[in-house]
C-alpha cells in the first residue's frame, strides 16, 4: 500500500507539475493529486484483471489446440486445471474487484496478444508443469502457482511492462507499491468463501492520509515565498540556477511539515526527505539538503516557529 513517503513523492510530483505548468489553478492540480492516488487503485485492479485473464487464457489455449489440423492426443485432452483455481475464482466473485473491473472499464480485449504471450511462457514453465501434476490443491497450493505468474510471468514479461507504462505515466514509481498491494491480496484471501476475502486498502487510513497530502500540497504553495526566503537565506554562495528544483521543492515540503505538522517528529521528517532525494535527485543532494535543512531548523526553533505535540517529537 502507498506509505507516507510514497504520498510524499506524490505531493512532490505534483508540486512539480504545479510549477512547470505556471497555471497558478492550485485545484486542478490538486485533483490530479488525488487521481495520482486513484490511479495507483486502478493500476492495482488492472493487474488482477490480468492475472485473471491469463488463466482463463488455458481454455483458449485448449480450443486451438483441440481444432490443429493433426492434434495430438494431448491436445485432445489439455489439462485446464487452473480454471478451478480457488484464488482466481474467489477474486471473480469479490464484489470490490468486480466494482474497481466497472469503475475503470478495464478489458484486455485491446492487447489480444499480451495474454496469449504470458499464458505461453506459464504453460512452457516447469512450475506450470508441476502445478498441474499436482494432487490435493488447496487454497494455500493456488495461491503459489498465482504468485509465480505475477512475480516470475507479468513482472518478467517486457510486452507486459510497456503495456502498464503506456497506460500509467508513473509506472516505474508506482511499480512497488503494486507488488506490495498484491502481496497484501494473497495473504487477505485467506478463506475458502469469497465473502470473507478482502483486497488490499490503497493507504493504511485513506481519510487522515487525504488530509494529509491535500495540506501538505496546499501549505508547500501558500507559504512558498516564505520557504523560499529562508532557503535563500542559508545557501547565499550558491547560484540558483545550481540548486535543483527537485531538491526546492523537497526543502519546501520539509519546512512546511516542520511548521504545519504538529504530530510528526522533524526528526522522521528530515529522514523521509532525504530518502526521497536519494532516489529522485541528483546524488549529491542528500548531503545539501540535510545541511541546509539542519540550519533552517535551528533557526526556526529559535523564533518558536515549531511546536510538536507528543512526546519526543523534536529532537534537541
Amino acid at each position: 500500500m502507498l506509505n507516507r513517503r510514497h504520498l510524499r513523492v506524490k505531493v512532490l510530483q505534483s508540486l512539480y507539475g504545479y510549477y512547470q505548468s505556471h497555471s497558478g489553478d492550485i485545484k486542478q492540480h490538486e485533483k490530479n493529486l488525488l487521481q495520482s492516488i486513484d490511479k495507483v487503485y486502478e493500476m492495482y485492479i488492472c493487474m488482477l484483471s490480468l492475472i485473471s485473464e491469463v488463466t482463463a487464457y488455458a481454455e483458449m489455449d485448449a480450443q486451438e489446440r483441440a481444432n490443429k489440423h493433426l492434434p495430438t492426443a494431448e491436445d485432445l485432452n489439455a489439462d485446464v486445471k487452473i480454471l478451478s483455481n480457488r484464488f482466481v475464482l474467489s477474486l471473480q466473485k469479490n464484489k470490490e474487484f468486480l466494482a474497481g473491473v466497472k469503475k475503470y472499464k478495464v478489458a484486455w480485449d485491446f492487447e489480444p496478444e499480451l495474454t496469449k504471450s504470458l499464458f505461453t511462457i506459464l504453460k512452457n514453465s516447469e512450475e506450470y508443469k508441476e502445478y498441474l501434476k499436482k494432487t490435493g490443491d488447496t487454497l494455500h497450493s493456488d495461491k503459489d502457482i498465482i504468485k509465480y505468474i505475477f512475480k516470475k510471468v507479468i513482472l518478467k514479461s517486457s510486452l507486459a511492462e510497456q503495456v502498464f507504462e503506456d497506460k500509467f505515466i508513473y509506472w516505474p514509481v508506482d511499480k512497488d507499491v503494486l507488488q506490495a498491494l498484491i502481496a497484501k491480496t494473497f495473504k487477505n484471501f485467506a478463506f475458502d468463501s469469497p465473502a470473507q476475502n478482502k483486497l488490499a486498502e490503497v493507504t493504511a487510513n485513506w481519510e487522515e492520509d487525504r488530509e494529509f497530502i491535500t495540506g501538505l500540497f496546499e501549505e508547500t504553495i501558500r507559504h512558498n515565498d516564505e520557504y523560499q526566503q529562508l532557503i535563500t537565506n542559508k545557501t547565499q554562495n550558491w547560484e540558483p540556477d545550481r540548486i535543483a528544483m527537485i531538491d526546492t521543492l523537497l526543502m519546501k515540503m520539509a519546512i512546511a511539515e516542520f511548521i504545519n505538522f504538529a504530530s510528526i517528529p522533524v526528526k522522521v521528517t528530515i529522514n523521509e526527505y532525504l530518502e526521497i532525494s536519494k532516489e529522485f535527485s541528483t546524488p549529491k543532494s542528500n548531503s545539501f539538503i540535510n545541511g541546509i535543512l539542519d540550519k533552517i531548523l535551528f533557526e526556526l526553533k529559535e523564533e518558536k516557529k515549531i511546536n510538536k505535540i507528543g512526546r519526543g517529537l523534536i529532537e534537541e
